[in-house]
């Protein structure tokens, strides 16, 4: 976590959605893809968007590997929601387009990454007890290349972000308030359950019926 903030929102609800991923993927059988499940070091500042990011090491070597990465998820916070009217907010211009409660999970992409972000949502809503928005963009997008996603985009690898909006809706974002009795546990629970259906859409193409 950033320092100075015990980090509950950002970003320990994403390494337990990852924990829990990789516990349940165990038992899946026969999967067609290596699925990683990876938690990166150095994802705050000072070492954003610098050589130091763990992201931007693994994608690197990845890609001197000439290893095949076909989707990368970054989960970035997954914790907090708001039901209330007005618990949103987002960059100049996309207000007109999406919900002004706080309460859904959003799947976020570059223009490169817009296939990645529409499969990997369709299958959260074919099995997610939870609302959820998509939004493919330019990555000069105010929050839209803020996570370890970005890394993979710089060696040409298609990433998305599944985030609750991190400063978009949290105001305990990066503050000292960011605080385990500040989240939604049932709602992250879901959210979860929904984000198997996407690993495995990734990992077993084409084993489960749309």
């Amino acid at each position: 976590s950033v320092r100075g903030s015990p980090g509950a929102d950002d970003n320990a609800s994403g390494v337990a959605a990852v924990l829990e991923l990789a516990r349940w993927w165990q038992t899946i059988e026969s999967p067609s893809r290596t699925v990683r499940f990876v938690c990166f070091a150095n994802e705050e500042h000072p070492f954003f968007q610098t050589e130091a990011m763990g992201s931007r090491r693994h994608a690197e070597r990845a890609r001197e590997r000439g290893e095949d990465i076909v989707a990368m998820l970054s989960l970035e916070m997954l914790g907090y929601y708001r039901e209330a009217p007005g618990t949103q907010s987002y960059p100049i211009g996309l207000g007109w387009f999406y919900p002004e409660r706080g309460d859904f999970v959003a799947f976020v992409g570059n223009l490169s990454s817009r296939g990645v972000v529409r499969r990997s949502i369709g299958a959260f809503r074919d099995v997610a007890r939870h609302p959820s928005e998509g939004l493919a963009a330019p990555s000069f997008v105010p929050g839209v290349g803020l996570s370890d996603h970005r890394a993979f985009w710089q060696v040409d690898y298609e990433a998305i972000m599944v985030t609750d909006t991190a400063f978009f809706r949290n105001p305990h974002y990066h503050e000292p308030t960011d605080r385990p009795e500040t989240l939604d546990y049932e709602r992250m629970a879901h959210v979860v359950e929904g984000l198997q259906a996407v690993v495995e859409t990734w990992g077993r193409p084409g084993a489960r019926s749309r």
